[in-house]
């Protein structure tokens, strides 16, 4: 399948990408991040063109079992490190989201990639609307998980008064911060419009809007973390470590959402039970 083809290289292109910008961490070459953004940037092409060959060959959107899941999840998080990179041109999170990025794909890869027949649970107008949603959702969370760790170690490094060439290489506390915030005002509404679409998909396909499947739980629970954040953030200002570290707990609630759940939590939503 020509599909696979362009997500290989992809993946290598990644690959190629990440290993640039561990490199210029150590050495602090530019010629290393600017590599490492092109690098980065054809394997997003490439990418692209692997979606939308499966989008062709399959005939419906490709997000319908693990292997296209993982594939989409990273493609969008790559997708957030492009835009974050126009404004902020934070050349280290691209180390960390790339790697992130590379991770799922090389997960991807291990997993059955065959197209098979549709399951008519998923023949529905609200799958690509509720697949991108909560995708583009957690991709974007993806960056604010990656700003909360960058800025726990910076602040140990200042705390320390040790200022090594390590806390040189990373941006401000404060970029750290706005950018983790910007990330939480932006994510919650698609986490929440992931929701609703999902619920009124729920209703077409099971004839509920909600049943209290572990995926719809845990959604909720990943819900109410995000929302106490934001409400923390406008209310009492929260801000710096307490924001960081939350940022940190909702990635990984969702990670347990999107992953866990479905391989340890059986349900409607366990991609074994999407197949024919």
């Amino acid at each position: 399948m020509l599909n696979i083809y362009f997500i290989q290289l992809a993946s290598l292109l990644y690959l190629l990408g990440t290993l640039s910008y561990l490199f210029y961490i150590v050495l602090l070459k530019d010629f290393l991040s600017r590599l490492a953004a092109m690098m980065v940037t054809f394997g997003f092409a490439s990418h692209t063109l692997g979606i939308l060959t499966r989008l062709l060959e399959a005939g419906y959107t490709p997000v319908t079992n693990l292997h296209e899941s993982l594939s989409f999840f990273a493609w969008m998080i790559i997708g957030i490190l492009l835009i974050a990179n126009l404004k902020y041109k934070i050349k280290v999170l691209g180390a960390f989201l790339s790697s992130i990025a590379l991770i799922l794909m090389l997960f991807a890869l291990t997993l059955p990639k065959e197209i098979l027949p549709l399951h008519p649970v998923l023949r529905s107008f609200w799958h690509p609307f509720h697949v991108t949603f909560a995708f583009l959702g957690n991709s974007i969370f993806t960056l604010a998980f990656c700003c909360g760790v960058v800025y726990l170690i910076q602040e140990h490094q200042l705390k320390s008064k040790k200022m090594g060439a390590l806390a040189k290489r990373l941006p401000s506390l404060k970029v750290l911060d706005d950018l983790n915030y910007q990330a939480l005002k932006f994510g919650f509404p698609l986490l929440s419009l992931g929701i609703i679409t999902g619920a009124v998909w729920a209703e077409y396909a099971w004839g509920r809007y909600w049943g209290w499947d572990p995926k719809e739980t845990w959604s909720l629970i990943t819900w109410f973390l995000y929302a106490a954040m934001l409400h923390q953030r406008l209310t009492v200002g929260w801000r710096g470590r307490k924001a960081a570290i939350m940022a940190i707990v909702g990635f990984l609630a969702v990670l347990f959402t999107f992953l866990g759940v479905n391989l340890l939590l059986p349900g409607l939503h366990t991609y074994s039970n999407w197949e024919p």
